[in-house]
């Protein structure tokens, strides 16, 4: 069965908001449902995306690794980021004009120094649970992980393959190159608006908030509109 990990890796919790604004994304609960399905039978896994979420990724990954089946995984496009990690929980092939490419995982932190150094931690920390992915594919050190990561290693298909991120070059494939790696992440403050217009509704003048207004106001948020 065919399993597509196509633009931004997100929660479960948050795959209705990229599909509201129209945005490619795959959630971990996408993978699952496949999995149940497919019943042991054979998995093609087919990735195109720049990346997200850790966690989504890692239970991602962890799900492909675990499914007592077949696994083939296939980077048709860009691999990058949690996307990546995901590249490397089963037998793997890569188009030639695809690329991978590994970094430090990044996050937000505010607060006082003692805040700020928790959030240096954490990072870390994360960092490290990624570079298990990528050492248990290829063998290699968690120090040579790490400082793969922290150069933000970009990598051509032969060069996935020799570092043995990727098992092999897919053969006859006629597939377009990806241009750009920035994936379309929403912020969380438009997520959290979207939250409060479709869940919470917001009173009018005459007391209520009516379906047209509440498309209204998130076709607004489509369009960058900020009121």
């Amino acid at each position: 069965m065919r399993i597509d990990v196509k633009g931004t890796i997100v929660s479960n919790d948050d795959k209705w908001i990229y599909e509201l604004f129209e945005y490619d994304a795959t959630c971990p609960n996408d993978v699952l449902r496949t999995i149940d399905q497919a019943n042991g039978e054979p998995l093609e896994v087919y990735i195109n995306s720049g990346g997200g979420d850790i966690f989504a990724g890692s239970e991602i990954y962890s799900a492909l690794r675990s499914y007592k089946g077949e696994v083939n995984i296939h980077v048709v496009g860009f691999a990058a980021s949690a996307a990546s990690v995901i590249a490397c929980a089963g037998k793997s092939d890569i188009s030639p004009t695809a690329m991978f490419m590994v970094h430090n995982v990044s996050g937000e932190a505010r607060g006082d120094y003692h805040d700020l150094d928790k959030g240096s931690e954490i990072l870390q920390t994360a960092n490290r649970s990624i570079a298990a992915a990528y050492m248990a594919k290829t063998g290699m050190s968690e120090a040579e992980a790490l400082k793969m990561m922290d150069q933000e290693t970009w990598l051509t298909a032969q060069q996935a393959v020799d570092k043995g991120l990727i098992d092999k070059i897919a053969e006859n494939q006629n597939l377009r190159l990806v241009a750009a790696y920035q994936t379309p992440l929403i912020p969380q403050s438009v997520i959290d608006k979207v939250r409060s217009i479709v869940k919470n509704p917001l009173e009018n003048e005459a007391g209520i908030l009516t379906p047209e207004k509440a498309q209204a106001k998130l076709n607004l948020l489509k369009l960058g509109g900020s009121k």
